[in-house]
Protein backbone atom coordinates (compact mmCIF):
# COMPACT_ATOMS: atom_id res chain seq x y z
CA UNK A 1 0.00 0.00 0.00
CA UNK A 2 0.76 3.64 -0.44
CA UNK A 3 0.92 5.70 2.41
CA UNK A 4 1.21 9.70 2.84
CA UNK A 5 2.65 10.44 6.30
CA UNK A 6 2.51 14.11 7.67
CA UNK A 7 3.94 14.62 10.65
CA UNK A 8 5.53 17.21 12.93
CA UNK A 9 9.26 17.65 12.45
CA UNK A 10 9.83 16.74 15.97
CA UNK A 11 9.76 13.49 15.08
CA UNK A 12 11.55 13.38 11.69
CA UNK A 13 14.73 11.02 12.59
CA UNK A 14 11.89 8.09 13.97
CA UNK A 15 9.54 8.90 11.19
CA UNK A 16 11.77 8.43 8.80
CA UNK A 17 13.22 4.98 10.22
CA UNK A 18 10.09 3.87 10.58
CA UNK A 19 9.05 4.70 6.77
CA UNK A 20 12.69 2.53 6.18
CA UNK A 21 11.71 -0.34 7.69
CA UNK A 22 8.07 -0.28 6.44
CA UNK A 23 6.64 -2.86 3.88
CA UNK A 24 4.49 -0.14 2.23
CA UNK A 25 5.75 3.09 -0.12
CA UNK A 26 5.45 5.77 2.18
CA UNK A 27 5.39 9.57 1.23
CA UNK A 28 7.22 11.69 4.14
CA UNK A 29 5.53 15.71 4.55
CA UNK A 30 6.78 17.33 7.64
CA UNK A 31 5.74 20.86 9.00
CA UNK A 32 7.38 23.07 11.54
CA UNK A 33 7.30 22.34 15.19
CA UNK A 34 6.17 26.41 15.88
CA UNK A 35 3.04 25.46 14.48
CA UNK A 36 1.70 24.15 17.58
CA UNK A 37 1.72 27.43 19.32
CA UNK A 38 -0.75 28.51 16.49
CA UNK A 39 -3.43 25.12 16.80
CA UNK A 40 -5.60 27.29 14.28
CA UNK A 41 -2.48 27.38 11.94
CA UNK A 42 -1.35 23.80 12.43
CA UNK A 43 -5.37 22.63 11.54
CA UNK A 44 -5.22 24.85 8.47
CA UNK A 45 -1.85 23.71 7.13
CA UNK A 46 -2.55 19.92 8.13
CA UNK A 47 -5.65 20.46 6.30
CA UNK A 48 -3.72 21.82 2.98
CA UNK A 49 -1.63 18.87 3.23
CA UNK A 50 -4.83 16.60 3.06
CA UNK A 51 -6.49 18.39 0.64
CA UNK A 52 -2.81 18.50 -1.93
CA UNK A 53 -2.81 14.88 -1.32
CA UNK A 54 -6.33 14.20 -2.63
CA UNK A 55 -6.28 11.32 -6.23
CA UNK A 56 -2.49 10.57 -5.77
CA UNK A 57 -3.68 7.33 -5.01
CA UNK A 58 -2.76 7.18 -1.69
CA UNK A 59 -4.30 4.42 0.88
CA UNK A 60 -4.77 6.33 4.12
CA UNK A 61 -2.96 9.32 5.36
CA UNK A 62 -1.36 9.17 8.44
CA UNK A 63 -0.82 11.79 11.12
CA UNK A 64 2.05 12.05 13.19
CA UNK A 65 0.04 14.13 15.45
CA UNK A 66 -2.19 13.48 18.89
CA UNK A 67 -4.63 16.26 19.65
CA UNK A 68 -2.03 19.05 20.13
CA UNK A 69 -3.93 21.60 21.42
CA UNK A 70 -7.52 20.60 19.49
CA UNK A 71 -5.04 21.37 16.47
CA UNK A 72 -5.85 18.08 14.53
CA UNK A 73 -9.91 18.94 15.65
CA UNK A 74 -11.73 18.98 12.45
CA UNK A 75 -9.60 17.54 10.15
CA UNK A 76 -10.77 15.66 7.38
CA UNK A 77 -10.55 13.81 3.61
CA UNK A 78 -13.07 13.74 0.77
CA UNK A 79 -11.86 10.71 -0.51
CA UNK A 80 -9.01 8.85 1.83
CA UNK A 81 -9.19 7.58 5.13
CA UNK A 82 -7.12 9.56 7.84
CA UNK A 83 -5.13 7.56 10.61
CA UNK A 84 -3.86 9.27 14.05
CA UNK A 85 -2.94 7.58 17.30
CA UNK A 86 -4.68 8.08 20.01
CA UNK A 87 -2.66 10.43 22.04
CA UNK A 88 -2.91 14.19 23.53
CA UNK A 89 0.88 15.58 22.48
CA UNK A 90 4.40 14.48 20.68
CA UNK A 91 5.49 13.45 24.24
CA UNK A 92 3.06 10.66 25.00
CA UNK A 93 3.87 9.46 21.09
CA UNK A 94 7.26 9.46 22.18
CA UNK A 95 7.00 7.56 24.87
CA UNK A 96 4.57 5.11 23.49
CA UNK A 97 1.09 5.86 24.61
CA UNK A 98 -1.19 7.47 27.01
CA UNK A 99 -0.34 5.35 30.04
CA UNK A 100 3.00 5.93 30.07
CA UNK A 101 3.31 9.21 29.70
CA UNK A 102 0.19 9.26 32.92
CA UNK A 103 3.27 7.26 34.81
CA UNK A 104 5.42 9.59 33.96
CA UNK A 105 2.94 12.92 34.98
CA UNK A 106 1.38 11.26 37.80
CA UNK A 107 5.27 10.92 39.42
CA UNK A 108 6.76 14.32 38.23
CA UNK A 109 4.33 16.86 36.81
CA UNK A 110 6.50 19.59 36.47
CA UNK A 111 8.28 18.34 33.74
CA UNK A 112 10.04 19.86 30.67
CA UNK A 113 10.88 17.27 27.86
CA UNK A 114 13.13 17.36 25.04
CA UNK A 115 14.58 15.31 22.28
CA UNK A 116 17.46 14.92 19.67
CA UNK A 117 14.89 16.15 16.74
CA UNK A 118 13.06 19.18 19.08
CA UNK A 119 16.74 20.21 19.80
CA UNK A 120 17.45 20.59 16.09
CA UNK A 121 14.67 22.40 14.82
CA UNK A 122 14.77 24.84 17.30
CA UNK A 123 12.74 27.95 16.15
CA UNK A 124 13.19 30.54 18.77
CA UNK A 125 11.04 33.22 17.26
CA UNK A 126 8.29 30.71 18.91
CA UNK A 127 11.19 30.06 21.90
CA UNK A 128 8.20 30.96 24.58
CA UNK A 129 5.58 28.47 23.44
CA UNK A 130 7.75 25.44 23.15
CA UNK A 131 8.43 22.39 24.77
CA UNK A 132 11.92 23.47 26.10
CA UNK A 133 13.43 26.24 27.86
CA UNK A 134 13.92 29.63 26.31
CA UNK A 135 17.34 30.57 25.15
CA UNK A 136 19.09 33.38 26.37
CA UNK A 137 19.35 34.59 22.69
CA UNK A 138 15.70 34.47 22.45
CA UNK A 139 15.15 36.48 25.10
CA UNK A 140 17.47 39.36 24.32
CA UNK A 141 16.03 39.29 20.95
CA UNK A 142 12.62 39.29 22.83
CA UNK A 143 13.25 41.50 25.11
CA UNK A 144 14.33 44.53 22.55
CA UNK A 145 11.52 43.99 20.46
CA UNK A 146 9.31 44.81 23.59
CA UNK A 147 11.75 47.83 23.97
CA UNK A 148 11.06 48.74 20.58
CA UNK A 149 7.15 48.37 20.96
CA UNK A 150 6.47 49.34 24.71
CA UNK A 151 9.66 50.95 26.29
CA UNK A 152 12.69 49.84 28.75
CA UNK A 153 10.16 49.43 32.06
CA UNK A 154 7.10 47.75 30.19
CA UNK A 155 9.58 45.44 27.92
CA UNK A 156 11.09 44.04 32.03
CA UNK A 157 7.33 43.62 33.30
CA UNK A 158 6.95 41.41 30.23
CA UNK A 159 9.79 39.60 30.59
CA UNK A 160 9.04 39.20 34.33
CA UNK A 161 5.55 37.61 33.32
CA UNK A 162 6.29 35.83 30.64
CA UNK A 163 8.63 33.72 32.12
CA UNK A 164 7.14 33.10 35.35
CA UNK A 165 6.29 29.63 33.80
CA UNK A 166 9.83 28.25 35.44
CA UNK A 167 8.94 28.41 38.87
CA UNK A 168 5.96 25.60 37.80
CA UNK A 169 9.06 23.10 36.42
CA UNK A 170 11.84 21.29 38.47
CA UNK A 171 12.47 18.87 36.27
CA UNK A 172 14.31 18.49 32.62
CA UNK A 173 14.11 15.42 30.36
CA UNK A 174 15.70 13.97 27.31
CA UNK A 175 14.17 11.30 25.39
CA UNK A 176 16.44 9.52 23.99
CA UNK A 177 15.54 7.75 20.93
CA UNK A 178 18.03 5.63 20.44
CA UNK A 179 18.55 5.97 16.27
CA UNK A 180 21.48 8.24 16.74
CA UNK A 181 24.48 8.73 18.66
CA UNK A 182 22.73 11.57 21.25
CA UNK A 183 25.08 12.41 23.85
CA UNK A 184 25.87 16.23 22.94
CA UNK A 185 21.82 17.17 22.83
CA UNK A 186 22.13 14.87 26.24
CA UNK A 187 24.29 17.24 27.63
CA UNK A 188 22.74 20.00 26.46
CA UNK A 189 19.79 19.70 28.81
CA UNK A 190 21.83 18.27 31.07
CA UNK A 191 23.54 22.21 31.13
CA UNK A 192 20.30 23.64 30.81
CA UNK A 193 18.51 22.38 33.90
CA UNK A 194 21.41 22.84 35.76
CA UNK A 195 21.14 26.38 35.30
CA UNK A 196 17.82 26.09 35.98
CA UNK A 197 18.05 24.17 38.80
CA UNK A 198 15.95 21.36 38.05
CA UNK A 199 16.42 17.72 38.09
CA UNK A 200 17.66 15.97 35.19
CA UNK A 201 16.92 12.36 33.84
CA UNK A 202 16.70 10.72 30.74
CA UNK A 203 14.00 8.58 29.32
CA UNK A 204 14.14 6.18 26.54
CA UNK A 205 11.96 5.88 24.18
CA UNK A 206 8.94 3.98 22.69
CA UNK A 207 8.75 4.20 19.17
CA UNK A 208 6.31 1.30 19.18
CA UNK A 209 3.42 3.27 17.50
CA UNK A 210 5.13 5.30 15.28
CA UNK A 211 6.28 2.25 13.67
CA UNK A 212 2.98 0.64 13.93
CA UNK A 213 1.45 4.15 11.99
CA UNK A 214 3.81 3.37 9.39
CA UNK A 215 3.70 -0.35 9.39
CA UNK A 216 0.25 -0.23 9.26
CA UNK A 217 -0.59 -1.96 12.41
CA UNK A 218 -4.02 0.23 12.68
CA UNK A 219 -5.85 -2.13 10.25
CA UNK A 220 -6.26 -4.59 13.50
CA UNK A 221 -9.60 -4.22 14.36
CA UNK A 222 -8.24 -4.67 18.33
CA UNK A 223 -5.79 -2.12 17.85
CA UNK A 224 -7.18 0.53 20.29
CA UNK A 225 -3.98 2.72 20.35
CA UNK A 226 -5.30 4.57 16.64
CA UNK A 227 -8.33 5.74 14.99
CA UNK A 228 -9.44 5.82 11.68
CA UNK A 229 -11.69 8.87 10.30
CA UNK A 230 -13.12 7.60 6.53
CA UNK A 231 -13.90 9.95 4.04
CA UNK A 232 -16.18 12.72 4.68
CA UNK A 233 -15.75 11.98 8.30
CA UNK A 234 -13.96 14.60 10.50
CA UNK A 235 -11.76 13.97 13.59
CA UNK A 236 -13.26 15.28 16.43
CA UNK A 237 -12.20 15.15 20.64
CA UNK A 238 -13.95 12.88 23.20
CA UNK A 239 -12.04 14.95 26.29
CA UNK A 240 -11.54 11.35 27.94
CA UNK A 241 -9.59 8.45 27.69
CA UNK A 242 -10.23 7.73 23.86
CA UNK A 243 -9.03 11.14 23.32
CA UNK A 244 -10.43 10.91 19.43
CA UNK A 245 -13.97 10.15 18.11
CA UNK A 246 -15.61 10.47 14.61
CA UNK A 247 -17.04 13.61 13.99
CA UNK A 248 -19.16 15.10 11.39
CA UNK A 249 -17.75 16.01 7.91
Amino acid sequence: MRFLCIACETFARPIYFAAAKSAHVIDIQLLERGLHNRPDQLRSSIQSQINSAEGRGYQAILLGYGLCGNGTVGLQSRSIQLVLPRVHDCISLLLGGRQPYLEQFSRSPGTYWYSQDFLERKDDSAAFYSMGPVSPEALAIKRNEYIEKYGEDNADYLMEVMSAWQSYYHRGVFINTGITEQNQFEEEVKRDAKQRGWAFETVIADLILINQLLNGAWVQSDNSDFIIIPPFKSIDATFDNDIFKCGLA
